[in-house]
């Protein structure tokens, strides 16, 4: 039995650095979007809200504990039977130590027209990097995955199940101590249209293999003209996570 699902056999160098970049450049952005302190996605608020209780007693990162958090929802996997693939693995790795990173690297932020200025090239390029990494085609994120498990399992419709998620996630984390700001809107209205956007300009396409047919004097079978190049299935929106 597969553990992880499978790899797509073709243009696997496209796809395992677009995978690479997407999850780095996911991570920045997730770190701009904390510097400038003007409301997070509900899952950070939720990440950032956890951090905050965890530090009461222990001193953790705010992007171990996404990782925590990655690895726990991967677990509930489990029991949903649901398989990740190589892109779920490394978005559990990656995207924590680039947001460690970041955080590193710029420094708290006070002037209000920056922090605007890190808003909007967070979100932006938040959905660059959702689209790069879905793209690849390698995997969705844990927390899609959850999604998508219990959709499966006939718990609700994508729609339902999402929603329900992610207000159980902004309302903990906000209660936990989580930045809910005018940034948590423009996330939420924003980053549909523009994955929406992106996506089909950089999804990686697999290229159809030729059909055979069978030739009736029984000699080798003819090639047919090979078909247009398809695209890999895309995944739900804002799989990056």
């Amino acid at each position: 039995m597969r553990v992880l699902t499978p790899i797509p056999p073709d243009r696997r160098v496209r796809r395992f650095s677009q995978l690479l970049g997407g999850l780095l450049l996911y991570g920045f952005t997730m770190g701009l979007m904390v510097r400038a302190v003007l409301g997070l996605d509900p899952w950070d608020v939720f990440h950032l809200g956890l951090t905050e209780l965890v530090n009461r007693w222990v001193p953790l990162s705010y992007g171990a504990v996404i990782t925590i958090v990655s690895v726990l929802v991967l677990l509930l996997w489990i029991p949903l039977r649901q398989r990740p693939g190589v892109g779920t693995i490394a978005n559990a790795a990656i995207i924590g130590f680039a947001v460690d990173a970041t955080l590193w690297l710029i420094p708290p932020v006070d002037n209000l027209a920056v922090r605007i200025g890190l808003l909007v090239v967070s979100v932006v390029g938040n959905a660059l990097a959702g689209a790069l990494y879905i793209g690849a085609g390698l995997g969705p994120g844990p927390r899609d995955g959850l999604m998508t498990g219990l959709v499966a399992r006939g718990v609700g419709s994508v729609r339902v199940v999402r929603t329900v998620i992610e207000l159980s996630v902004l309302g903990i984390g906000w209660l936990l101590g989580g930045v809910v700001g005018v940034g948590t809107v423009v996330y939420a209205v924003a980053i549909g249209p523009l994955l929406h956007l992106l996506l089909p300009r950089v999804q990686v396409r697999s290229a159809a293999l030729p059909e055979r047919v069978a030739v009736p004097s029984g000699g080798p079978a003819a090639p047919v003209a090979p078909t247009r190049p398809v695209a890999d299935a895309p995944f739900t929106e804002a799989e990056g996570r």
